[in-house]
């Protein structure tokens, strides 16, 4: 009989798309080879604590009435690590350590050791999670795991340098200007400075690291009030804030799998998400259209377009995904124009990893099965 291999799957988090990771984990517990590995759910809540053995993540979907979180129950015992014991530093302690004001100096007198673990999926989306902080962590420990490593997952958290890195490998991405919110500026200053950057509207006025259309905002024309709040509800999720020019286009995903060693991308068929509400020209792809609205949505993969475009989306990707040094995964974002030019917006380190998810689709489309996609990238880092 195989010896399963355990795999620590993470989800939660501090981030804002803390609900999306729960229903990504669901998909992933739910489809990973039971035969091969034995999963470890640890949840992190939004306030960072790590804990086992709370509700069972399998459950979740995005179809409940309230988006699931990670919460302290009755059987929740909570995640230490001990850094220097590695792959066998995951220490389990008493469910009285995370819910009593216990003094640190005598919190957690009892450890009991979660055993060895072989390898770590992170199905962690937006900051603390997706963003190099985790996978630094995780090296400290000499634990494998899956996705990014700690400078493409830094570097694609941040769009600003996203942009900056993908710009000096002649990589097209959508013209704009980044702003310090924490420097006050009048609407007639940002007006001014869009200006003079020459772009043109509609702009999105987007936080540089956050993720999942979180504050994002649309701005029609020129208007200082409007450009002012937009710059101030993107500030919300980030000091950093880009203005860019809207790319006249289609807005097609590109899957990425880099699972073998040597870290050759391979790339699925591009797909696309069309929403199907009757406001559509309104509309752009907000949070509620990508995850809450069932309704507002549906992926087509291949993306109704030429192969010869669709290839070149693919190229692009690739390209994207080695100038970023990725490993693993990743979705690359691009838009299309009428005229076939391909611009990439962004990258996806550790994007939505549902069951129909783009990324899950996209390769399920190409030839690879939801189940066959997660062992492809455990073993690529475990074996």
């Amino acid at each position: 009989m195989m010896v399963r291999k355990r795999v620590v799957v993470l989800y939660g988090g501090r981030a804002d798309e803390h609900s999306i990771s729960c229903v990504s984990a669901a998909g992933v517990l739910n489809a990973i080879d039971t035969d091969r590995y034995e999963p470890i759910p640890i949840g992190i809540t939004k306030d960072g604590r790590w804990t086992i053995g709370g509700q069972d993540p399998r459950q979740w979907g995005l179809g409940d009435a309230s988006l699931p979180t990670v919460q302290i129950t009755e059987g929740s015992r909570p995640i230490i690590l001990d850094m220097a014991r590695g792959r066998d530093g995951f220490l389990i302690g008493d469910h009285d350590d995370l819910v009593s004001g216990v003094e640190p100096s005598k919190a957690f007198g009892s450890l009991e050791p979660l055993g060895h673990v072989d390898a770590v999926f992170p199905v962690l989306h937006g900051p603390y999670g997706e963003d190099g902080t985790l996978q630094g962590l995780l090296e400290m420990m000499g634990l494998p795991y899956v996705g990014c490593g700690v400078f493409a997952s830094a570097a694609c958290m941040d769009k600003h340098y996203t942009k900056i890195l993908l710009s000096q490998a002649g990589i097209p991405v959508a013209p704009g200007i980044t702003i310090d919110s924490r420097e006050q500026r009048s609407g007639a200053d940002l007006l001014a400075a869009v200006q003079k950057a020459e772009l043109h509207y509609p702009l999105f006025v987007k936080p540089s690291r956050a993720g999942s259309s979180f504050g994002v905002v649309k701005v029609e024309e020129p208007q200082a009030e409007a450009l002012a709040a937009a710059v101030a509800e993107a500030a919300r999720h980030d000091w950093r804030v880009l203005i860019e020019e809207g790319i006249e286009g289609r807005e097609i995903e590109c899957a990425v799998l880099a699972s073998s060693k040597d870290r050759k991308p391979r790339t699925a068929w591009p797909g696309e998400v069309v929403l199907d509400k009757a406001d559509q020209d309104e509309a752009f792809y907000d949070f509620d259209s990508k995850y809450v609205d069932s309704s507002a949505s549906h992926v087509e993969v291949p993306a109704n377009l030429p192969e010869e475009t669709l290839q070149k989306v693919r190229d692009l990707a690739a390209k994207a995904f080695r100038t970023v040094d990725g490993a693993g995964l990743s979705r690359v974002d691009c838009f299309v124009t009428s005229e076939g030019r391909v611009i990439v917006n962004e990258i996806n380190t550790m994007p939505g990893f549902t069951p129909i998810s783009m990324y899950a689709k996209a390769w399920e489309a190409t030839g690879i099965t939801y189940t066959d996609l997660i062992t492809e990238l455990i073993e690529s880092v475990s074996a």
